[in-house]
């Protein structure tokens, strides 16, 4: 079903995939707080990395025709869905608090596996998600009341939901006679969350002028361009790419766990760079968090294998 290749290799794409993701927060909420609105944000990021796949748009021409469906619900989730519901998240908490959020997106697959496709789900994978549940309650500190933006949080939540459809729809169409070519998925589902993001954030009203302008990363000044560039290139371009590659290569479980190291990642990255921090109460949280995830992507069941073929009679074999 998968692509063949180097475990290692495989895993260090994923690795490298994490890595360019977990830097969007960071590179994004300071253009944020430079004036840009968080929808406008997330248009340049995607119409941005869809102008620069178009060649790889024309070179797979004939996607739409045979996999419409697919593309549809990548721009519409893995992309569109995804970035606005994060990028919307962390105007309102923090990047990390963002992040950790959204990765319980990689145990709804879990949800995905056992409801519809029907097949069971392990013991320690019902646990992994407990734990992520009870870490998320510690990095909202629910004890004293919701500390956090709950909006904010309730927006969090729908970039998880967009984000297991990233690692579901990813994987879908590797198999078949005529699998889907992954660059050629990205580059449409650029497209398309582009042209859908166009109608949501209405990008004709944005102050383009600021662009022109310095953002404040952290306490340092920065062109606001050059941060657009990062968003767009390492976060989107690059990231997506290795990123659908990764789950080819391994599957949307195992991609699913290295992809949790993003939110390591991005807050590491938010607490250096954005002076963001997290009281230890959040840090063990977001430690369950990961944890969790890990623990209910890492035993997830493998697909049922085919049944074996029928036996010959053994008077035929003797033939």
């Amino acid at each position: 079903m998968h692509v063949s290749g180097s475990r290692s290799t495989s895993l260090g794409i994923a690795l490298v995939s994490a890595l360019a993701f977990g830097g969007s927060g960071v590179a994004a909420k300071p253009l944020i707080e430079a004036g840009l609105d968080p929808l406008h944000v997330v248009w340049l990021r995607v119409a941005g990395a869809a102008l620069v796949l178009l060649p790889l748009a024309w070179l797979h021409r004939d996607l739409p025709r045979r996999q419409p469906l697919l593309l549809l619900g990548f721009g519409l989730f893995a992309v569109a869905g995804v970035q606005a519901f994060y990028f919307a998240s962390i105007s309102r908490i923090p990047v990390g608090v963002a992040l950790l959020v959204e990765y319980l997106g990689p145990a709804l697959v879990l949800g995905w596996i056992r409801f519809v496709q029907r097949r069971p789900v392990t013991p320690a994978a019902a646990v992994g998600v407990v734990l992520a549940v009870t870490g998320l309650a510690c990095v909202v500190e629910v004890w004293a009341g919701l500390s956090f933006d709950a909006l904010g949080l309730l927006l969090a939540l729908g970039a998880a939901c967009c984000q297991a459809c990233y690692f579901v729809l990813s994987d879908h169409g590797s198999d078949g006679a005529e699998p889907a070519n992954p660059l050629g998925v990205i580059a449409y589902g650029l497209i398309v969350g582009a042209l859908v993001l166009t109608v949501i954030a209405r990008p004709w009203g944005m102050d383009f002028s600021l662009l022109a302008g310095n953002a404040d990363l952290g306490g340092t000044e920065v062109a606001a361009w050059a941060l657009l560039c990062w968003v767009v290139l390492i976060s989107t371009v690059f990231a997506y790419v290795t990123g659908v590659l990764s789950v080819r290569l391994l599957s949307p479980q195992v991609a699913g766990v290295v992809a949790c190291l993003e939110a390591v990642v991005a807050t590491v990255l938010a607490w250096v760079l954005l002076r963001e921090h997290l009281s230890l109460p959040q840090i063990l949280g977001g430690s369950l968090v990961l944890v969790g995830a890990f623990i209910a992507q890492s035993r997830a069941p493998k697909a049922p294998s085919p049944p074996p073929p029928a036996r010959a009679p053994a008077h035929s074999a003797a033939r």
